[in-house]
């Protein structure tokens, strides 16, 4: 499976969307009786009413997300492709990020961070031009209004804000104009949020949408490692690519080994930034995903032993479809 989608053609694209359906088969041999999906942060649902979660049923609830993982799957492979992260292009990112996207149960249904997805990969394609371009003061000014929409819609997402400057580090020589600028275009989106609520007398609401931020770092976690026995598998492939990555990391040109650095980072801040929500579910970590198919699909297309990677991918798919099940 991985050799065929190691090449360009176009039959894997019905292979992908076949394989999409596949993964969540679980819940379309049988359907919840109920699903909720709460598109939007309370803060934003106060001057933006979208009648979107009694719109679905659990059936089309599914579908839906089947469609849009699908969807991001292929504009992250056209992204991945077009800034040359692996040797040669082909359709493994797209394999690998609905196979992440396929996990763990809440993954398979509508929610805000598979929305949020949608500009995350957005976000990454810029994020990876900043190395190639003479001038990023937009650039940043427009991740800084993703960054802001995406918080709009799931308030973690605002951790991504770190990703600024953690990648002008990488990339760029200090210019505070580039520094401030991603900021800026942040403060631009909320500045008009504050303006409405001030206009409905409600400043005092727009000053707690802040407070999470305030939130200690848990010290202590509750965890039912069997819920997580899935990852062992995913554990042993991200290993693997790390030992790749560093075999290859100063053969690979310089921007290459950048853009890894800033995935590994972004890949950090979208699981530490669940603190920010104390009632947090587990689709928070559908954040993780973006980064993290990068980082399998290096392996994938650098390993070299065929009947090892296949039988490792295969072990995964079962051990995804088992626990699902169970």
């Amino acid at each position: 499976m991985i050799n065929q989608f190691r090449t360009s053609n176009p039959i894997n694209l019905l292979l992908l969307f076949a394989y999409t359906f596949f993964m969540r088969i679980v819940l379309l041999v049988e359907i919840p009786d109920a699903l909720n999906f709460e598109f939007l942060e309370p803060y934003t649902k106060f001057f933006l009413q979208i009648p979107l979660t009694s719109a679905f049923s659990p059936t089309t609830n599914v579908i839906a997300a089947g469609l849009i993982i699908f969807i991001q799957a292929i504009i992250f492979n056209i992204i991945i492709n077009n800034h040359g992260l692996l040797p040669k292009p082909g359709y493994l990112p797209a394999l690998l990020y609905i196979t992440g996207a396929s996990l763990f149960m809440p993954f398979l249904v509508l929610s805000p961070t598979l929305i949020c997805n949608f500009l995350l990969i957005w976000m990454m394609d810029k994020l990876l031009k900043i190395g190639k371009s003479q001038n990023v003061i937009m650039i940043m000014f427009d991740i800084g209004m993703i960054i802001a929409v995406g918080t709009l819609i799931y308030f973690p997402f605002i951790v991504m804000l770190l990703m600024l400057w953690l990648s002008l580090l990488l990339y760029r020589s200090f210019s505070w104009r580039e520094w401030v600028s991603g900021l800026v275009g942040f403060i631009t989106i909320f500045f008009f949020l504050g303006v409405f609520y001030y206009l409905n007398d409600n400043l005092g609401m727009f000053y707690k949408i802040w407070l999470p931020l305030a939130n200690k770092f848990p010290a202590t976690f509750k965890i039912n490692y069997n819920d997580y026995l899935v990852l062992v598998p995913v554990s042993v492939m991200m290993v693997l690519a790390m030992i790749q990555l560093r075999d290859n990391f100063f053969r690979s040109f310089i921007s290459t080994r950048k853009a890894f650095q800033m995935l590994f980072f972004m890949f950090i801040c979208a699981i530490i930034s669940f603190y920010t929500k104390p009632n947090f579910r587990l689709y928070h970590f559908l954040l993780c995903v973006p980064p993290g198919a990068v980082l399998l699909a290096y392996y994938f297309s650098n390993a070299s032993k065929r009947w090892f990677y296949e039988s490792l991918f295969l072990i995964l798919v079962l051990a995804i479809q088992y626990f699902l099940f169970v």
